[in-house]
This record gives C-alpha cells, sequence and structure tokens, in this order.
C-alpha cells in the first residue's frame, strides 16, 4: 500500500480536499470533499515527486517532476489528471 508523504497532504489541504491511501487496486491515493469520494489518483506502479525527493533527492526530482508536466500537459483538462499532478508532482 502506498504511503501517503507529507507533501500530498499539505497539496490536498491547500484545495480543502482530504486524501487516504486508496482501496482501488493499482491506485496510491482516494481523494475526498466533505467525506464524499471523488477520485482515484495516481498508478501504484510509478513513482512521483515525493518518493524521488526521499530515494533520489531533491535536484533529480526536480528533473523528474519537469519531464512529468511536459509529458502531462494536456492532463490539465481533465479533473482527475490535475489532482494527479497537483498532489503528486
Amino acid at each position: 500500500m502506498y504511503e501517503i508523504k507529507q507533501y500530498s497532504y499539505k497539496k490536498a489541504d491547500e484545495l480543502g480536499l482530504k486524501i487516504k491511501p486508496s482501496t482501488r487496486k493499482g491506485k496510491k491515493i482516494d481523494v475526498y470533499k466533505n467525506d464524499d469520494y471523488l477520485t482515484s489518483i495516481g498508478s501504484s506502479n510509478y513513482k512521483d515527486f515525493p518518493t524521488f525527493v526521499l530515494e533520489n533527492g531533491k535536484e533529480y526530482a526536480e528533473k523528474r517532476k519537469r519531464l512529468y508536466h511536459l509529458r502531462h500537459q494536456k492532463d490539465l483538462k481533465h479533473f482527475r489528471g490535475f489532482l494527479s499532478m497537483y498532489f503528486l508532482w
């Protein structure tokens, strides 16, 4: 099971949302608003910014973040894509 990092909790607070480890197979985070389930985000098969920071350092994580943003700009028009980028990158 994915361990949500403080980075993601802080980002969720900024949007007024709650996050919990996902109960859905293959996902990292379940997102809630007022205790109502919204969606599941983040594939458990891939690393994310906070994980890269812990494992490889901030400089390497920033490079990965830049590349992720380049690849996923089109995802921002979708709610789930926006949340994934915001909470995990």
